[in-house]
This record gives structure tokens, C-alpha cells and sequence, in this order.
């Protein structure tokens, strides 16, 4: 078995904006994030992104508008990601889908292809719907949260790069 760390994408590998992220030229990485990813790998961890993109279901952007910006990151980042989930679907727009986080499908998928451990497994991600999957799924989950106190998670802290010490201490 293996053991994986799932991330959220926007606000967790890149800069979340109160519009989309969907455009390279929008696509900021974090200080510390790539470092971070270096880290779990080193460390033996699969990187998969788990991540819900609705403005396909609204036309905003295109499932080709996601993959341009994954293959961008993975660029970035010397390719240390291993695999992405993403949900199209948003439940006013078409229709609701159980891929959607808060509910837990892509990380049970992901799960089963790579044969992944859950008790050595974490999801970390910046909104509730994050660590709400994460827990669904049966995974430790970390929240990237400036309000630690309002959070759902096990353990909570301000960027990637200070999850990955938590883990990995």
C-alpha cells in the first residue's frame, strides 16, 4: 500500500483569486509550495490533486483550460505531481455529482487505482469542503486557514510548506 498526500488546487499549488483560475498568466505558485511537494516526494508520498473546477459546468472555462494549467504547474514543479481528479460538474449548473467535494469520489477513486493507504494518507486544502472529503474518505486531513479556530481539521496551519513539516516531523 501506499501513501499519498491529496492537495487541493486553488489556494493550496496556486494563489486562489475571487474570480478563476484558468489562465497561465493567473496561475501563481506560493512561496514554498514546490519545495514542499520536493518534500513529500523525498519522503515517498504520491502528490495527487484533488479538485473541483464549476466554471466548466459554467462555461467559463474548459476541461482543455485545466489541463493547460496543470501541465503548466507540472513544468513548474519538475513534474512531481503524480495524478489530478477534477469535477466539472456544479449542482446548479448541470447536475450535482458525488466527484464534487465536498463528497469524497475522486479521492475513493484515486484510492483505489493507486492502492493507497488511508492511515498514512492526508488531504490538505484551504476550504471546509477540503478536509470535509478528506475526513469522507477516511484520510488525516491538514487546513490551510488563517482561523485555525474554525476549522474541522486535525491539524491547521498558514501555507504547503509548513504542512509539510507537520507531516513530516
Amino acid at each position: 500500500m501506499k501513501k499519498c498526500i491529496f492537495l487541493d488546487r486553488d489556494g493550496v499549488l496556486n494563489i486562489d483569486r475571487v474570480d478563476y483560475v484558468y489562465r497561465l498568466e493567473d496561475l501563481i505558485i506560493p512561496e514554498g509550495a514546490i519545495e514542499a511537494l520536493r518534500r513529500f516526494k523525498a519522503a515517498g508520498y504520491l502528490l495527487i490533486v484533488i479538485t473541483n473546477q464549476s466554471g466548466i459546468a459554467k462555461g467559463i472555462y474548459t476541461r482543455e483550460d485545466v489541463w493547460n494549467c496543470h501541465n503548466y504547474f507540472q513544468e513548474q514543479c519538475g513534474h512531481l505531481l503524480d495524478d489530478i481528479y477534477f469535477s466539472p460538474h456544479h449542482e446548479k449548473f448541470n447536475s450535482a455529482s458525488l466527484t464534487r467535494k465536498p463528497d469524497s469520489l475522486m479521492i475513493e477513486k484515486a484510492i483505489a487505482k493507486y492502492k493507497i493507504d488511508r492511515d498514512a494518507s492526508w488531504m490538505i486544502g484551504d476550504a471546509h469542503r477540503d478536509i470535509k472529503a478528506g475526513k469522507k474518505a477516511g484520510v488525516k486531513t491538514i487546513h490551510l486557514t488563517e482561523k485555525p479556530e474554525e476549522s474541522l481539521s486535525e491539524l491547521t496551519t498558514s501555507n504547503l510548506l509548513k504542512a509539510s513539516e507537520l507531516v513530516l516531523q
